[in-house]
């Protein structure tokens, strides 16, 4: 995406906002950001704006002016320790409803396209909703809001495209990435060894990859795309991917899989030991087939990235 187009990134201090941002300052775009407050690192080139709380009652009228297209990448994610006495309400606030209210009113001000980064977690939300299966907070939330944006779409002819990306790791990432980088560095022994899963991936310039071409390609309007590296993992092979680029060893010992479980439920962490120990395969064969994406970086050569950074 190149020349005379002004895009809009929420959450342009985040992992994901701000790798985008860069891109597009890089293309020649002009790139405004949004963000709760200024970014401790703004990257050059991007006009900020501080917002209010993401909500159905956001008024994006100011920060919408003059804007070609949107990415909204901005959300409530994973809660570790979950303080909401309703998570799932909490998630819609921002994730459904405030997803609705930013669409809503990018189609009044003009725009004409908006790329919305949902997430993976709402296919299985999906899936185990068909099965009559309740899904996670987080994902529920995503789920809604994708099926509220294809209404703001019919209604308004806003051109929405939806990218639903599994973990994403690379220079910088938050989460579960950088806590296993932490505990590779300080050498702490990992009880992972006797997990046998399979587990997608993502490489932050593989995404941004990913929202560049969602954002221009003619045939992208009305997608709901899957994205990875290609093919999955294993934890304890990711982990001993990533010890390498890092020159350090992968200090792994077995552990009951159903032990580590029980360890999650007992500490309220049971989404991110299911992250950990279960499978999740994503097929992206739609984004390949229809928009002719292809991942740039494999675990390997994202590996070594992450260790020039």
């Amino acid at each position: 995406m190149t020349g005379n187009t002004t895009v809009l990134v929420t959450g342009a201090g985040g992992f994901v906002g701000a790798a985008l941002c860069r891109r597009l300052v890089e293309a020649g775009n002009r790139v405004r950001g949004t963000g709760r407050s200024q970014p401790a690192n703004p990257v050059p080139g991007v006009e900020y704006r501080v917002n209010a709380a993401i909500d159905r009652s956001t008024d994006w009228r100011s920060a919408l002016e003059g804007v070609d297209a949107v990415v909204h990448a901005a959300a409530r994610v994973h809660i570790l320790a979950e303080r909401e006495a309703d998570p799932l309400a909490a998630y819609r606030e921002v994730n459904s409803q405030g997803t609705e209210n930013l669409a809503r009113q990018s189609a009044a001000a003009g725009v004409r396209r908006f790329v919305f980064l949902s997430s993976i977690a709402a296919q299985r939300a999906q899936q185990r909703i068909a099965e009559g299966k309740p899904a996670s907070p987080y994902g529920q939330s995503k789920w809604d809001a994708e099926g509220a944006l294809a209404r703001v779409a019919e209604e308004t002819g806003l051109e929405v495209v939806t990218l639903r990306p599994p973990m994403v790791y690379g220079p910088g990432a938050p989460g579960q990435f950088d806590r296993l980088l932490r505990a590779l560095r300080l050498g702490l022994p990992l009880p992972i060894a006797s997990i046998d899963n399979r587990r997608s991936l993502l490489h932050i310039g593989n995404l941004v990859d990913a929202i560049e071409l969602a954002l221009t390609h003619p045939a992208a309007p009305g997608g709901v795309f899957a994205l990875s590296d290609g093919a999955p993992v294993s934890t304890p092979e990711l982990v001993r991917q990533v010890a390498a680029a890092l020159g350090r060893p992968a200090r792994l010992w077995p552990c009951p899989v159903a032990l580590l479980r029980l360890a999650g439920r007992l500490t309220g962490r049971t989404a991110t030991m299911e992250s950990l120990t279960g499978s999740l395969v994503v097929d992206d064969r739609e984004i390949r087939q229809r928009l002719g994406w292809r991942p740039r970086l494999d675990l390997a050569a994202g590996s070594r990235f992450e260790n020039e950074g």
